[in-house]
């Protein structure tokens, strides 16, 4: 009886919530298409006058990001470990005319996440656009990363995250309204040698917003989005000396170009974003090849030697 029980309910899910779901589908296909085909300035929404919080606000990617988003009338909250770098990324916002608040915060430290956390809420308010952005490297193959920089790699790339979206995810589902960003890398979804720890990372970061993006859908939270930004090598310097046998098919890219993406990406509320676009390809190589086809291609294209050169920021 149990088993005609569980027949009788897989029926009924297939062929009565089933052809909603089709059609529920279709209708995505159709958006995505329009997404596609309709230019960002028609769809964009609006973030003048929105919260914005930014870890690794110091430098490179989290700088430019912070400073665009204060053009369009964002206030900006910043973030980093780096003072100097963040009380610099701080001037060049009130230059402009921004509003702008700098925190130094270590994000190895999740009391210190914390702590700061509640501080941003007292001193300027709920957060309404959240970017994950700060990562570091280490640069080395497994067994010649220290345990302590491993940690550290997990601490900035993934475990902050849970912590900051910990502190500012409530207000967000509260008022049903906000955004998510993580900043991720294509190493969450293509390991390579040289990378195991930041590889690692940036997998459980793409996975982190996936399961996040679901079990806000899951409570009901339409309003508050997420996204993940999955980009190849940027020249930030943070991979300075990375090369490949392949410039023009995995090119360096320019931050200004992701930079431009990744708010592209908040406007249009786009939950996934792979830079530059042959990654698609060569993640449908993934699972359709052999494993050890795709550490052919890895050599053949140099993705598994491209760290041999690398040399990374020096304050790294």
């Amino acid at each position: 009886m149990a088993l005609l029980g569980d027949i009788l309910q897989e029926l009924k899910v297939l062929l009565i919530e089933g052809p909603f779901v089709l059609i529920q589908l279709f209708g995505l296909i159709l958006q995505s298409v329009y997404n596609f085909l309709v230019p960002v300035g028609f769809r964009a929404k609006e973030v003048h006058g929105e919260t914005v919080l930014i870890t690794g606000a110091g430098s490179g990617l989290g700088r430019l990001t912070a400073i665009k988003l204060s053009r369009r009338g964002c206030c900006l909250v910043i973030w980093d470990v780096n003072k100097t770098g963040n009380d610099e990324t701080a001037r060049l916002i009130r230059e402009e005319g921004g509003l702008v608040h700098a925190y130094q915060v270590n994000l190895c430290d999740r009391s210190a996440i914390y702590a700061c956390a509640e501080k941003v809420k007292t001193e300027v308010g709920d957060v309404d656009i959240l970017i994950n952005n700060a990562g570091i490297v280490s640069g080395k193959r497994f067994l010649d990363t220290p345990d302590e920089l491993i940690e550290r790699t997990m601490n900035v790339n993934i475990n902050a995250h849970f912590w900051t979206v910990k502190s500012f995810l409530p207000s967000m589902v509260k008022n049903n309204h906000g955004h998510v960003v993580t900043i991720a890398s294509t190493a969450g979804l293509i390991g390579v040698s040289g990378l195991v720890d930041y590889h690692a990372s940036k997998f459980a970061a793409v996975g982190f917003d996936e399961s996040l993006r679901d079990e806000l859908a899951y409570m009901g939270a339409s309003g508050v989005n997420t996204t993940c930004v999955c980009p190849l090598f940027i020249n930030t310097g943070m991979f300075e000396g990375v090369k490949s046998k392949l410039p023009l098919s995995l090119p360096i890219l320019d931050q200004d170009y992701v930079t431009n993406k990744i708010i592209e990406a908040i406007l249009t509320n786009q939950q996934m974003v792979v830079l530059p676009k042959i990654t698609y390809f060569l993640m449908s190589l993934k699972w359709c090849l052999p494993t050890r086809g795709i550490t052919l291609l890895q050599q053949f294209t140099g993705c598994s030697s491209s760290m041999d050169s690398f040399t990374g920021r020096k304050s790294e």
